[in-house]
């Protein structure tokens, strides 16, 4: 018998807000342990929560960003357990009534290759709910050290249907979810920061029957590439299980991702709603969200990274390749958009970012999940380099080695080309002469060309530039060459 996977996701996205959820604690990261913490985040007699403006306003932009229904009203509830990373034995949270309700998030899959576009579709959610973070466990040498510095930062979770058929999948929707929340802005989505957090609901059938398996959570998944492997373990595990007819032995249970084995185990048995006893939180009024604010929050959403990747494609006729390089990080199309505007040649453009500066960028360092923050050069600056090229007072070539220098001086291109010396030679005599040489030099490919082989001409081309280092202009080049054969 065959057997299918089906996939739910759990995701909790720590907001980027000032202070917390419920108090003006601040919120930071990389600070000493246990110093940002207050009378509320401890939950000691007498402190009572106050809602943070911003973090509602936030999850609200989520929520429109991925299509879902912004409740009129919604409540705050007290999730209780008993675990020492939450200071008051309880969380505040969302139940029955959560700020934003279904949505999709539309991913894309690999294509057939590289450079092809893979199939598009949407994934179903649930909901989005706000709610507070908890403190953070080490477990070190036999002790368990507690840092309740995360407890009560804003923490959206974002649960989606079991919607999700493969690992690939699974890969391909937090890649997408991750891309559209860095585009609102609204986190910085580091996975070794706990800044995004993932748990994976898993559960195998008989292909064909509707009915849902016995679901299996898996927790401890450190990265989106980790997300993939875990649910890849634990479907093969829950398959072969069911293979040798022991499929009764798969449990409702939360079980580990041990990246460094490679393997699943359990940790204990799934908890159920009512075992958390929850209940509406006394302290806390119901938040209303206003069709103007909502109107407000809609109009300033960005564009979405998809519908950007389309348009660059047509507007701009930029080759897939080029696209996904440039849309899934907005810093870097905004960038590319803003050069083109200070100079109309987009393929230009997009290729010294994809293929030079990216280069550069990596090369020297810089941390690639946001890649332009202290890059030397300005989409002005690099938009006057592809003037120059095709204004013919550079070629392709040395305008690739001036971009090195813009990088590293910040220099304008067209001092560095002056001082340096780079300005094409456009002289016609000069160049008739070389190519007479060049000719007498190379019998081989001459022969090759005058016998119909025409890329013959690129090697005597090769060896004119080799003789002006680069400075001849190659269009006049290729018109002298092909002249003084003909």
């Amino acid at each position: 018998m065959e057997y299918e996977a089906v996939i739910g996701l759990e995701v909790h996205v720590q907001l980027k807000t000032q202070s917390k959820m419920f108090t003006r604690a601040r919120c930071a990261y990389g600070e000493a342990p246990n110093t940002l913490t207050n009378p509320v985040v401890m939950a000691l007699p007498g402190a009572l929560p106050v809602m943070n403006k911003e973090a509602i306003r936030k999850t609200v932009q989520v929520g429109l960003m991925l299509g879902c229904e912004i409740a009129q009203s919604c409540k705050w509830d007290r999730k209780n357990y008993f675990y020492p990373d939450s200071p008051k034995n309880y969380q505040i949270s969302q139940y029955d009534q959560p700020i934003c309700d279904g949505g999709f998030v539309e991913i894309e899959m690999p294509g057939p290759s590289r450079n092809v576009m893979g199939e598009h579709r949407k994934v179903k959610l649930t909901r989005i709910h706000l709610e507070e973070d908890v403190g953070k466990l080490t477990h070190y040498d036999g002790e368990s050290l507690v840092d309740y510095n995360r407890a009560g930062r804003p923490l959206i979770e974002i649960v989606s249907e079991p919607d999700l058929f493969s690992a690939d999948e699974a890969f391909a929707y937090l890649t997408s979810l991750r891309t559209h929340l860095l585009y609102l802005g609204v986190s910085d989505c580091d996975m070794e920061k706990g800044q995004l957090r993932c748990d994976a609901n898993i559960s195998v059938r008989p292909k064909g029957q509707k009915e849902l398996g016995v679901k299996v959570e898996i927790k401890n998944l450190n990265s989106i590439s980790g997300v993939r492997n875990g649910i890849t373990y634990e479907i093969k595990r829950q398959i072969a299980l069911c293979q040798k007819g022991e499929g009764a032995s798969i449990v409702q249970e939360t079980r580990s991702w041990d990246a460094d084995k490679g393997i699943t185990f359990s940790m204990r048995s799934k908890e159920m709603a009512h075992d958390y006893r929850y209940f509406p939180d006394p302290d806390l009024m119901p938040v209303r969200v206003s069709e103007e604010i909502k109107k407000t929050l809609a109009d300033a959403l960005p564009e979405r990274p998809f519908a950007k990747q389309e348009r660059f494609m047509k507007e701009y006729n930029l080759p897939y390749t080029i696209t996904s390089v440039l849309c899934p990080d907005k810093a870097l199309s905004d960038y590319f958009e803003s050069a083109v505007k200070a100079h109309n040649n987009p393929k230009a453009i997009a290729n010294f970012i994809a293929n030079d500066l990216l280069r550069e960028l990596s090369n020297a360092g810089c941390d690639m999940a946001h890649p332009l923050e202290g890059c030397k050069i300005q989409p002005e600056a690099l938009a006057e380099l592809a003037k120059l090229v095709d204004e013919g007072m550079i070629s392709k070539q040395i305008a690739q080695d001036v971009l090195v220098i813009m990088f590293e001086t910040g220099d304008a291109p067209e001092k560095i080309v002056e001082e340096k010396g780079l300005k094409q030679s456009s002289d016609t005599g000069e160049l008739e002469s070389i190519c007479s040489e060049v000719i007498a030099n190379n019998p081989k490919p001459v022969q090759e060309f005058k016998d119909g082989k025409d890329t013959a001409i690129n090697a005597l081309k090769g060896q004119v530039m080799k003789a002006t280092k680069g400075k001849a202009n190659p269009k006049m080049v290729d018109d002298i060459l092909r002249k003084l054969l003909s």
